[in-house]
């Protein structure tokens, strides 16, 4: 049976209490309501428009994959289009989602996502749902592999080279601050391979991030990130600036998300203590704000992007 809709004023409880994944894309806010109440037209209209823009493809789909009722949603659709490969890739990444909170078993979840791999051979997006898995349980080889299948498809995959980042910094969490780590080094590299407009051009930023959140988890960096030298060294404001510089020439304001990339941004530069050109990036933001990286590294993400924010624009 299918689970019933959620009663409606609890739902808008969540909702303005909960960062936005769907971030500025309305069609995609639309889609995922209807499908929340069963109604997987909707969403099976929106993957027909969406194509093979491939990061576009992954956003969208992995948003509506977190629905916990899609599994259940998705599941009706295949009952009655059997040959439906976005029903098949949407269900692929629910069980994935599933998986992540332990409420399916991971190797279900895997088979899914091949399956449907299986099914459309150019598309990244199983791919990109088996890597999320990866990237949380599997080991490096896994991570390793299942991100060489993504990029087979689609080199310059947004959401894929986040994930990587993330998984990269992990490694050698108590060694404390190493600026030749890995993880810089494969952030630079994907930047510099990427076409010049591309917005992995930020990816250096996420990666000083990510790094940041497991050496303060270790204890090596302040808990408070704007008390930290990471954020303030020769390296750091060379990586610092060259992203900013590549956002006021490019700022690829048609990305899906580019709101991801701004927000690291304005916290590298919120912590590096460059308030004119966090409040810029502040002001493109508007109330979109996202988890990552104002909760690093254990810190309530609503005040500190509040407080990063009035700072900047002097609202405080």
């Amino acid at each position: 049976m299918s689970p019933p809709p959620p009663p409606l004023g609890r739902g808008r409880r969540r909702a303005a209490q909960s960062f936005d994944e769907a971030l500025d894309d309305a069609e995609l806010s639309v889609a995922r309501g209807a499908l929340v109440q069963g109604r997987w037209q909707s969403a099976r209209s929106l993957l027909v428009q969406t194509g093979d823009d491939w990061d576009r493809r992954g956003h969208r789909v992995t948003v509506l994959a977190k629905e916990s009722s899609c599994a259940a949603w998705t599941r009706e659709w295949l009952l009655a289009e059997p040959d439906s490969i976005d029903a098949a890739v949407l269900l692929a990444l629910a069980r994935v989602r599933r998986a992540l909170r332990g409420k399916e078993k991971p190797g279900r979840a895997r088979d899914a996502c091949r399956d449907a791999a299986a099914l459309v051979p150019a598309d990244p997006t199983p791919w990109l749902g088996l890597l999320m898995l990866e990237r949380a349980l599997g080991t490096d080889e896994d991570v390793v592999r299942t991100f060489e299948h993504v990029r087979a498809r689609y080199a310059d995959h947004h959401h894929a080279h986040h994930l990587v980042v993330a998984r990269l910094a992990e490694r050698r969490g108590d060694g404390g601050p190493d600026p030749l780590h890995e993880v810089y080094e494969f952030a630079n590299w994907a930047a510099e391979q990427a076409p010049a407009d591309s917005p992995l051009a930020i990816l250096p930023v996420v990666a000083h991030a990510e790094r940041y959140r497991v050496l303060a988890a270790a204890g090596h960096e302040p808990a408070d990130p704007r008390a930290s030298g990471h954020w303030v060294g020769r390296r750091a404001r060379q990586v610092m600036k060259a992203a900013f510089d590549w956002w006021l020439e490019w700022e690829q304001e048609g990305h899906p998300r580019r709101l991801i990339d701004l927000n690291f941004l304005a916290h590298a530069k919120s912590c590096e203590g460059r308030g004119a050109e966090a409040a810029a990036l502040f002001h493109r933001i508007g109330e979109h704000a996202t988890p990552a990286p104002w909760s690093y590294p254990d810190r309530d993400p609503h005040q500190a992007f509040r407080t990063a924010r009035d700072g900047a624009l002097g609202t405080t």
